[in-house]
């Protein structure tokens, strides 16, 4: 699908690609991939232990430009046009009266979020059909085209637009209409609302590789192959800063550059599908440059999602962007060597801290009672071994444990039952747990930190930071994940049982 090429046969040096990848790590970016391409060709291609080229990573709100190409096929096909109110395809959906704003929202107003503004947040609506909510889910409107506001709750009523006049499901429409011809998104699928429906603002799982070939079809104008498989001027309308997105006075040369079509507008005229915790596919149509990276950078606040994406773009345009030539370099051997031999094993990042040999053998396997707390845990114990441990608690769901790994990660499942699984919202009653990578490590002569990746359909963090003196501990909890992990975010104070 696609040829792999040096990173001198693209332009730029193979130590500069190695400069990028370890200011990333110095920065403490949580990466899962990174891919580099230049005329529709790879020249560097990472995955963090234990992701790798076919793991399929939760996108988020990349599934947006997907669902917004499938408008593309759907107008093509004179199923509708972008002028049309979306109301007008969903009166099922509608109770009674809705505001003369919402009657008038066209698909156009939906794919550039010139909309009359989100919903409510479907997690807590209580509704299961999300386009039923979003029609009669609100207490006010405004006039559509005002102002440029996100609304994910407006891309979920395009996804179901889609599959409502395409017959099929979003993703398989995709396939069948564009990515069984490339041959990409083989093993990709979307999970599903709790009504059925495609969760098409968020929930998309594909490898980064399924990424590169949705950017590089934009790149060539919709075309691959000699066939053109998307609508030419559909796509320059798409990828074009077709509406200012600025939401203050604040520059953001990313978040404020304009948006197209469920797609942003990026630095030096570039435009780029992003999710939440930095999956982001970036495209420079004058330098025929594209970057595919997927990440969880959803926590901690003070190194959150904004924050290492202003890392990463910087990163990005400063080292690699900035330094690529128009002609291949020269090759260099002994350059490539060293870039490869820097970058071959990357490892998902893991807590690392000082020596806490005295902490340990302090707190090892003894019996802390909690008092009460927003976690509901109620006692707890931390046992050490070579190298790893196990962290021992009770909470409502009974006796839990979690294993670590000491400055590694070590790999499980998070012990929490009931959380959602291929239904958006519905809690599982199988015994399914998440995915994870969990490690400890010391802070200081009285203090760790137990880290904890969800790493599985969904994405998700939590750190819990414990403190020690005497007999008597306490610890705070905090999560980042999409509405779970609820159960893991607070303080509590506990004593060592006599």
């Amino acid at each position: 699908m696609f040829e792999k090429i040096t990173p001198e046969a693209a332009g730029i040096s193979s130590l500069t690609v190695k400069k990028f990848i370890e200011k990333l790590e110095k920065r403490g970016a949580i990466m899962h991939s990174v891919l580099l391409f230049r005329h529709g060709k790879i020249f560097a291609e990472h995955y963090w232990a234990p992701y790798n080229e076919n793991s399929l990573n939760r996108m988020y709100s990349q599934t947006k430009s997907y669902v917004a190409m499938a408008i593309g096929l759907l107008e093509e096909e004179g199923k509708l046009s972008l002028d049309d109110k979306i109301a007008d395809f969903f009166p099922e959906k509608i109770d009674g009266e809705i505001s003369e704003h919402l009657k008038s929202l066209t698909i156009r107003n939906m794919l550039t979020m010139t909309t009359a503004g989100e919903c409510r947040w479907w997690f807590t609506a209580g509704d299961p059909d999300r386009t039923h909510h979003y029609f009669n889910g609100r207490d006010r409107a405004r006039s559509q085209g005002t102002y440029w506001e996100y609304d994910s709750a407006g891309s979920q009523v395009m996804s179901a637009l889609v599959e409502k006049l395409s017959g099929m499901k979003l993703l398989d429409y995709l396939k069948l209409k564009v990515f069984n011809k490339i041959g990409s998104f083989k093993n990709a699928r979307i999970l599903m609302c709790p009504n059925g429906d495609s969760w098409g603002d968020s929930a998309l799982l594909c490898t980064s590789r399924d990424m590169a070939t949705g950017g590089q079809l934009l790149l060539n104008g919709g075309r691959w192959g000699g066939e053109q498989l998307l609508p030419r001027e559909y796509v320059k309308d798409a990828t074009s800063a077709l509406v200012s997105n600025k939401i203050s006075w604040q520059w953001s040369p990313f978040y404020g550059a304009g948006y197209g079509y469920q797609i942003w507008q990026a630095p030096e005229g570039g435009f780029a599908f992003v999710g939440m915790g930095d999956q982001i596919t970036l495209c420079l149509p004058d330098k025929d440059f594209m970057f595919v990276c997927t990440a969880d950078h959803q926590a901690p606040a003070s190194l959150g999602d904004k924050h290492m994406r202003a890392t990463l773009i910087n990163a990005l345009y400063d080292v690699i962007v900035d330094n690529l030539s128009d002609a291949p370099l020269p090759e260099c051997e002994a350059d490539y060597n060293e870039y490869i031999k820097a970058t071959k094993d990357l490892k998902l990042r893991a807590s690392v801290g000082v020596d806490g040999s005295a902490l340990r053998d302090k707190i090892s396997g003894v019996e802390y009672i909690c008092q009460k707390n927003p976690m509901g845990i109620s006692r707890f114990k931390f046992e050490f071994s070579d190298g790893e441990g196990k962290f021992h608690y009770t909470n409502a769901q009974g006796d839990k444990v979690i294993p670590f790994g000491i400055n590694k990660n070590v790999f499980g499942k998070f012990p929490e039952l009931g959380y959602a699984s291929e239904y958006g919202e519905v809690k599982t009653t199988d015994g399914f747990m998440y995915d994870d990578a969990v490690s400890l490590a010391f802070l200081d002569e009285s203090r760790l930190i137990l880290d904890v990746k969800i790493i599985d359909k969904y994405l998700g963090t939590m750190s819990a930071i414990f403190g020690f003196n005497g007999n008597e501990a306490a610890a705070s909890f905090t999560k980042a994940a999409e509405h779970f992990l609820e159960e893991y975010d607070g303080i509590l104070t506990a004593r060592a049982k006599d």
